[in-house]
């Protein structure tokens, strides 16, 4: 008698969340997965499309569509084969900075953590003063230099790059990561190369590297993610998606064909091929990671 009430107090007390949950979380994703079928602007009733909505995001339908879809992959995907691996190396080596023993190091370490808690908003209205091509800072650091700084955001060219060099501001998130596995490097094993005559590029890629590996793997596929979610940036810095597309990305263009055109089946559409190609992503660099991935239990995932 005593362990039912035990368990009816749990759900009790739990139950806020399961509500929370049902109506905030899993209902929305199944009502969208439901509309990834239908022809709906919300005014209209919804009318059964069936796979429209994706030939139409493929190009096999709308062929507007099927261009705005291939050039916000193309946009997405170069953002994050660029801003992904560069943020990571960065990381690492300002973990590898900060490591050493150096007075103040705990100062350092806070304000390259800092940056990263400036919330989205507010840290593109600050990098669209920088990108200014009349009076910002980064095109009058050019001109100290005797070069001639780009329109930036109004380039088609430029905009792109300018967003990647933008992603690198919050690198100290990911180099407090990188600096707690650095930490915990066993010495013995240091020790133990430097005893078999091991330099120091020797120690880092035959030691460091792999005992951090789950690290970088962690941090690999938690900002493919996020750079595949990219959102805030294009739209309060380029609320067009910029000139001829160059800032349309994946998720911007969602939300313009689900909050500025209606096009609430369309847009749910998108979300889902988004989700689908996000998990067979993961679950391919998971398949892989047994290669270069090492886990000090001795056995991989």
């Amino acid at each position: 008698m005593k362990k039912k009430w035990q368990m009816l107090y749990f759900y009790l007390f739990i139950s806020p969340w399961i509500i929370g949950f049902l109506v905030f979380e899993l209902y929305p994703i199944l009502s969208s997965l439901y509309y990834s079928f239908l022809t709906y602007n919300i005014i209209n009733p919804p009318v059964f499309a069936g796979l429209k909505n994706f030939a139409n995001a493929l190009g096999f339908g709308n062929t507007q569509d099927g261009f705005i879809f291939w050039k916000s992959v193309q946009v997405t995907s170069y953002y994050t084969i660029i801003s992904v691996p560069l943020g990571l190396i960065l990381s690492l080596i300002f973990a590898l900075l900060i490591n050493q023993r150096i007075p103040g190091k705990g100062i350092f370490r806070t304000l390259m953590y800092l940056p990263g808690m400036v919330s989205g908003v507010s840290l593109s209205l600050l990098w669209l003063w920088i990108f200014n091509p009349q009076y910002g800072l980064m095109n009058y650091l050019l001109s100290l230099a005797g070069i001639e700084g780009p329109a930036w955001m109004a380039s088609e060219r430029w905009a792109l790059p300018a967003i990647i060099i933008m992603s690198f501001w919050a690198t100290g998130e990911g180099m407090v990561l990188f600096l707690a596995a650095l930490q915990g490097v066993p010495r013995e094993l240091e020790e133990a190369c430097v005893l078999d005559g091991a330099n120091g590029p020797q120690r880092f890629l035959h030691i460091t590297i792999p005992m951090i590996s789950p690290i970088i793997l962690f941090q690999l596929i938690i900002n493919i993610i996020n750079s595949f979610q990219l959102f805030t940036q294009a739209y309060v810095m380029t609320n067009s998606g910029g000139p001829h597309y160059a800032t349309t990305f994946y998720v911007y263009n969602i939300y313009v064909n689900a909050f500025k055109n209606y096009r609430i089946g369309y847009a749910s559409a998108l979300s889902w091929m988004l989700l689908v190609f996000i998990m067979i992503l993961t679950a391919a660099i998971m398949k892989f990671s047994d290669r270069f991935v090492y886990y000090e239990g001795g056995e991989n995932s």
